[in-house]
């Protein structure tokens, strides 16, 4: 029954996990009969570590998932892994950089043996570290997206995609990452504002005779010759980013409505000489914006999306001048080789020296970069694969319009909707070796269509050849991250697991990943299995540094959880991340915090220490066959032991923490419900330091000390027989005690689990048993705290009565301290009180003050209290109110008045002055215009203060006269 002074997480946490893994304890039974709870955990990539969003999503899934298993849930929470093609691919290519090589040079087969011995290697290091942070996983489920049970469902839902028109093959423009050589999907394409230019450059018309009327007023439009000295031919300016682009220009389009450029439409211009001086049209579409730049558009297929369909919807030509390395061709002529930027910079100083630069603007523009690598992406003329996704998307568009799924916060589904109903086909082939490999098979005899097939073809069904390639590229990991709430579960094969938990309960992820992941999986979910993959999607926050910046390492603002939980323990660090997990706000990290929380954890464990020393076996035993402990009538208090005990035999103190103990074990419920994190874990906050530990432990201390002399008259525990008195109030005061600290830990463990099965073990050895706790099958607590069953909210417990006494007995006492406090008089100075009241008032208010004048006197260090109509206040004495009782603490030889009064004044001069100033800064009509606004209110703030301040010490003051 000892516990060490100190906790030490470092001593328990292993331990504690390895006995929970071992008891079998995370795992879930499909055929238990109980209601299923399900969870799939969003897979980490095998490349990744730890990171404070990790932290914070985990701590979330897990607290739920120990609430539910506690609440008599079947409840499966299920790991695994991301491949994480093109962030694996490029691990294994800087190791294979290392030795000077390359995959090429490796080859395919070699490469992907050496992907697969480093992932078995090191790529599970990401579930040891959520092991790490107490995650209750079923790990016998363990899953990976290239395991052989998610790769046939990833075959089988694209061959019968593929087979129902819904994947295709195409020329398209799609982002090309330099880098990574591969194709990405417009989400993976992370676009940023960059700081560049707008070039202007002059294209030749063609032919002599033409004359264009230019408006005299629009000086953009003054026609200039083309080259210098030379005046018979005008010229097009085309404003662009991109001039190294040029090279495959083939139109220059201008919108119909622009009155500017009719009479150039169906004309032909010539592009730069050193360009290669092309003659391209000029074409009219509705697309090309009047008011930007010139109001001209140069039109390249192959390297840019809206030019891409400018040019099919004129039959325009598609000219690629870029390589798949980022590095001009040979249509770029002597810039061939250089890089694209390279050759930027190059050709507009050659422009520039020839006179087809007209000028160069500063301008701001967004461009795509690689999600992985953050190469800047290339928009690249390119065959790929398609999953065609409009009629894909409309039931699970319907799916969340009938709430079928919902969205918590609610106003995510606003996002959702936002993409889904602007959805674009999604690009699903990547040119890379490490992924699922396209199950696409290729005859020798090209005229023949492909076959899609999970094996190689025996042989052609056109030709009856028997000599196949199979598709070169792999399939974008989203595509097997979108089938995960049922791949997972054994899908395609019709498991239990898949019959007894899908849908699955709640998903809890972050909201850039709504369009990656989430909309992805109703929408395979719909499709494949004709019901939503979850019932509600948890968006959760992202955790920023103290002054709201996003970690990054370029910030060098990372807060490393791995290195935090070594310093404060794992659950110092889960405290902290549900008690700030505000839904819709991000979380504002700072150690300063997860300090506090681990003071929490040390309170904790304190209080259960000096608990602990006062459950005296045999007194224990006392209380098990003494009359506190039977089977009474319905105005009794439910003990979660599995006995009743009256109120009769209960302090007003006792009741009141018990009647607290029940409301807080509502609102957790009732907040986890809600996904209200934040909301439950400082009500346990709250409960527990600042109601059990603040009052109920100190009026313990008094209870379980008592002799006749000191107890409340009126207390039903009050007897001729001091030592049955004293014994009475023993007995009943342990029982609060235990029961409060054993119903509080089983309502603290989904949020602190190892603390709590720590102080769990310690309390089950009390009594070997004497004391039954939850257990239908037993009397005695259960092995551990994970499979002991969450407390239930019970009505008849609640007790209004002694809530709204004990409520009047702290605000007297908080009024004393408070004086003691503002006063400077000694926290051990024993101190007199006068309570008054007037005819007036209601006695309602007096018969608890004197029925709990023991508690007062106790809490509030008061050696000597008068209770009385109208009494006579003394001078010099301190003044306090508390519904309607006068309450006067004589000061005459409790402080050096004079002292005292100068050191008041003294605070008064510097509160006024510092008062003054602050109300001139607000008036400064300069401070209000330049100021921030956060400055602003912070001033406004202490202004409020400082008045507040000097308010009561000027009360302070005459309470001294």
């Amino acid at each position: 029954m000892d516990m060490p002074p100190q906790y030490n997480p470092k001593e328990t946490e292993d331990r504690w996990y390895k006995y929970w893994m071992d008891k079998g304890y995370f795992r879930a039974d499909s055929k238990s009969g109980k209601e299923p709870f399900c969870m799939v955990i969003p897979p980490p990539n095998i490349t990744g570590s730890l990171h404070m969003g990790h932290a914070l999503n985990n701590t979330l899934q897990d607290i739920l998932t120990r609430w539910k298993r506690m609440s008599g849930f079947s409840a499966l929470w299920l790991p695994g892994t991301d491949h994480a093609g093109i962030a694996t691919q490029n691990v294994i290519e800087r190791e294979l950089k290392k030795e000077g090589l390359t995959r090429q040079q490796v080859g395919r087969e070699d490469f992907i043996k050496r992907v697969w011995k480093w992932r078995d290697s090191t790529g599970g290091t990401i579930i040891n570290q959520l092991k790490k942070l107490g995650c209750s996983c079923d790990w016998s489920r363990t899953r990976f997206t290239m395991d052989e049970g998610l790769s046939k469902a990833v075959q089988q839902v694209f061959i019968t995609l593929y087979n129902e028109g819904l994947i295709y093959r195409d020329t398209y423009i799609i982002n090309w990452c330099p880098r990574c050589q591969t194709a990405l999907s417009d989400l993976e394409a992370e676009h940023q504002e960059v700081a560049g230019h707008l070039y202007y450059v002059k294209y030749e018309l063609i032919g002599n005779d033409i004359r264009v009327k230019v408006a005299t007023h629009d000086a953009q439009l003054a026609r200039q010759s083309c080259w210098a000295g030379r005046t018979t031919h005008d010229c097009i300016t085309v404003a662009t980013t991109r001039p190294e682009t040029i090279f495959g220009d083939v139109a220059i389009a201008v919108n119909p409505k622009d009155k500017r450029y009719k009479n150039f439409i169906g004309k032909k211009v010539r592009v730069p000489e050193l360009c290669g001086g092309r003659e391209i049209p000029v074409i009219a579409d509705d697309y090309v914006d009047i008011k930007f730049g010139t109001g001209c558009l140069k039109i390249t297929p192959a390297h840019d999306p809206a030019d891409f369909e400018i040019g099919r919807r004129h039959k325009l030509e598609a000219i690629n001048v870029i390589s798949a390395d980022g590095k001009m061709n040979g249509e770029a002529g002597k810039y061939a080789g250089l890089d694209r930027f390279e050759c930027r910079k190059a050709l507009v100083e050659d422009l520039k020296n020839q006179g087809r630069l007209e000028k160069t603007e500063d301008y701001k523009y967004t461009m795509g970069s690689c999600y992985r690598c953050h190469t800047y992406v290339e928009p690249y003329l390119s065959k790929q694969w398609f999953v065609r996704m409009k009629e894909l998307a409309k039931p699970a568009i319907k799916a969340v319009k009938d709430g079928k799924v919902r969205f918590v916060p609610k106003s995510w589904g606003k996002t959702y909707y936002l993409w889904m109903d602007n959805i674009r086909d999604w690009c699903i082939s990547r040119q890379i070796w490490w992924g699922h490999r396209i199950p696409v098979w290729y005859c020798k005899n090209e005229k023949c269509p492909p076959v899609v097939s999970t094996s190689r073809p025996a042989k052609c069904p056109e030709c009856g050849g028997a000599e196949f390639s199979q598709d070169e590229d792999v399939l974008d990991t989203w595509f097997s991250s979108a089938l995960w709430p049922f791949s997972t579960l054994g899908w395609p094969d019709k498991t239990d697991d898949l019959r007894f938990f899908y849908p699955t309960t709640v998903l809890s992820t972050a909201f850039d990943i709504i369009f990656f992941w989430v909309a992805r999986m109703i929408i395979m979910g719909m499709h494949f299995m004709k019901d939503v993959p979850f019932r509600t999607v948890y968006i959760h926050a992202l955790v920023r540094d103290p002054e709201g910046q996003k970690m990054s390492k370029s910030r060098g603002n990372v807060v490393d959880p791995l290195g935090i939980m070594d310093v404060y323990g794992t659950d110092a660090l889960r405290f902290t991340m549900s008690s700030l997990a505000v839904k819709g706000r991000d979380i504002y990290l700072s150690e300063e915090r997860i300090q506090g929380y681990r003071n929490f954890m040390n309170k904790i464990w304190n209080a259960s220490r000096f608990i602990l020393m006062n459950l005296a076996n045999s007194s224990i035993a006392q209380l098990s066959n003494s009359s506190i402990v039977k089977e009474l009538s319905s105005n009794s208090t439910h003990d979660p032991l599995g006995r009743r005990t009256t109120h009769d035999e209960l302090t007003v103190a006792d009741r009141w923490i018990m009647s607290r103990l029940n409301q807080v074990t509502k609102e957790v419920t009732g907040h986890l419900e809600k996904y209200d994190f934040d909301k439950a874990s400082l009500a346990l906050y709250d409960f527990f330091w600042h109601e059990f530990c603040d009052w109920y432990l100190e009026i313990a201390k008094l209870q379980l000390s008592v002799t006749s002399g000191q107890w409340p008259a009126d207390s039903k525990l009050q007897t001729a027989d001091n030592e049955k008195t004293a014994h009475y109030s023993l007995l009943t005061t342990q029982y609060c005690l235990f029961r409060t600290l054993e119903q509080s830990l089983r309502l603290m463990h989904p949020f602190v689990p190892f603390i709590t099965e720590e102080i769990w073990q310690t309390l089950k050895t009390v009594d070997s048993g004497q004391w039954s706790v939850d257990s239908e099958s037993n009397n005695s607590m259960h092995e551990s705290i994970m499979v002991s069953k969450w407390p239930e909210y019970n009505k008849k417990e609640t007790d209004a009565k002694a809530t709204a006494q004990m409520e009047l007995v702290k605000a007297i006492v908080f009024a004393v301290r408070n004086i003691r406090s503002e006063l400077n008089i000694h926290p051990g100075a024993k101190i007199k009180a006068i309570f008054s009241y007037t005819a007036k008032k209601p006695l309602k208010a007096i018969d608890i003050l004197n029925s709990n004048a023991a508690y007062i006197k106790w809490l509030a260090g008061i050696e000597e209290m008068s209770v009385g109509e109208d009494l006579t206040k003394p001078r010099p004495a301190a003044v306090a109110v508390v519904k309607g009782i006068e309450i006067y603490i004589p000061l005459e030889g409790l402080i050096d008045i004079q002292k005292e009064t100068d050191r008041i004044k003294k605070e008064i001069e510097k509160a006024g002055n510092d008062l003054k100033g602050l109300k001139a800064r607000l008036r400064n009509k300069e401070f209000l215009k330049k100021a921030p606004e956060e400055v602003v209110t912070k001033e406004k703030d202490r202004k409020i203060e400082t008045e507040a301040r000097l308010g009561k010490l000027k009360e302070n003051l005459k309470m001294l006269a």
